[in-house]
């Protein structure tokens, strides 16, 4: 017995029908190279600035919720606060 899944592709006829169905669709046009480009992507992870580096950490889990609780931007808010806490603290 094959696990393999088999992929059917509709036939020209079917791909044709399927086209034209969705080309009838006024509010499912296809769009065009400018609106492609002009596609602001608000979702997903900002670009970094570059000078962050990334590790592991491990912090008391009591700390960790009071940040989250406080909602999204928590990481960059712990960053702040260590930002602030070298600030008093300066390195010897």
């Amino acid at each position: 017995m094959s696990n393999k899944r088999k992929i059917v592709l509709p036939t020209a006829e079917e791909d044709k029908a399927i086209t034209a169905a969705a080309m009838s669709d006024p509010d499912a046009q296809p769009m065009t190279a400018e609106q492609l480009a002009n596609i602001k992507h608000g979702r997903g992870r900002p670009l970094g600035s570059g000078i962050k580096e990334q590790v592991t950490i491990r912090f008391d889990s009591d700390v960790i919720k009071a940040f989250r609780e406080q909602g999204n931007g928590w990481q960059t808010r712990m960053n702040d606060a260590l930002k602030d806490w070298l600030k008093s603290h300066p390195a010897s």
